[in-house]
């Protein structure tokens, strides 16, 4: 693969040439991406393929992990307009998606004015999302699956590209709305922050309490991650590659999986799960500048992809089965 390159990424009717300046390009970005966040970089990677893919991601871990700092910086990096939204139980469904609001003119006339809520941004930190009512939840969420929010009868297009990272907090539960099982299956993949190993949470508490600390800049333009999300669409995928997830999505199911696993899931994933590992296989793949995936990156995958579109029975939760562990299983059984 090429050296990274500051010249923007435009298309061309070379694909392997194309495939390398995007992989030096992204390349770049995630460089500029660790330089500020420390410690897990399975995350950031797993926050640009989310990206890659057009997809939107759950990010889930306590507080004081940086995952706010995550996608601000993630915002920065790629030029992307970034929006915050704290989800409160009093937050409404206008208070995302916007209202029309009544004008008078200077010569007496009265009409309504749209005024664009914070959905409108190219990406978007829901963070805390269990907090808001069921009601407000859905308004966000539709307008992740529709990319545009209807108010008083009148569509309006949300901005391109438009994703949305929320944010949920593991522990803490007591006055939040879990987000329904349909609901979640809109997010490409749940990407879980840990706390940091003892090397890299003292590099955090010198390098974020000194005089000076690191700012992060832009690499990318939203016409390029744009133009990244098209290519990865038209990145060859070889069959083997494709029967490798279809085997693993329908293995995660009680219906059609084996016996020893089946017994332990009481619902699995749908034809969408498939359809995230499809992209996100070729994003990892670009990631990492190579032109195809493999059955590693089917491997990888599998949990953040899979592991919020499934539940165990009520007596694999009392055998204390793990989700992740049940998905590792059915992994290196297949793959």
């Amino acid at each position: 693969m090429s050296t990274p390159s500051s010249a923007p990424f435009t298309p061309s009717q070379d694909p392997v040439a194309d495939a390398q300046r995007l992989a030096a390009r992204f390349s770049s970005a995630r460089t500029a991406l660790r330089e500020i966040i420390l410690g897990d970089n399975d995350v950031v990677d797993l926050a640009l393929i989310t990206l890659l893919s057009a997809g939107h991601g759950l990010i889930v871990g306590v507080p004081g992990l940086a995952k706010t700092k995550l996608v601000e910086t993630l915002g920065i990096v790629l030029g992307l307009d970034t929006k915050r939204i704290q989800f409160t139980p009093d937050l409404m469904p206008a208070d995302i998606t916007g209202s029309e609001v009544l004008e008078e003119s200077t010569d007496g006339r009265r009409s309504f004015r749209f005024i664009k809520g914070p959905v409108f941004s190219s990406l978007l930190m829901a963070d805390e999302i269990n907090r808001a009512s069921p009601r407000t939840q859905s308004a966000l969420l539709q307008a992740m699956q529709e990319h545009h929010v209807t108010v008083s009868g009148n569509r309006h297009d949300l901005p391109k590209p438009f994703h949305v990272f929320a944010t949920q907090n593991p522990i803490e539960q007591e006055g939040t709305y879990p987000l329904p099982e349909a609901q979640l299956d809109r997010f490409l993949m749940q990407i879980d922050v840990t706390y940091p190993d003892a090397k890299t949470e003292k590099e955090i508490l010198v390098q974020t309490t000194s005089g000076e600390t690191r700012q992060a800049h832009q690499v990318l333009s939203a016409d390029e991650l744009i133009a990244a999300q098209h290519f990865i669409r038209m990145m060859p995928i070889g069959d083997s590659v494709v029967d490798s997830i279809l085997a693993l999505v329908r293995a995660a199911r009680p219906e059609s999986g084996e016996a020893d696993s089946a017994e332990q899931i009481s619902w699995g994933p749908g034809p969408r799960a498939g359809q995230a590992l499809m992209l996100a296989t070729r994003a990892r793949a670009l990631l990492q500048g190579r032109l195809a995936p493999s059955q590693d990156d089917v491997a990888a995958l599998a949990i953040p992809i899979l592991k919020h579109r499934m539940a165990l029975t009520y007596r694999a939760r009392a055998e204390g089965v793990v989700i992740d562990d049940l998905i590792k299983r059915l992994s290196d059984r297949l793959l």
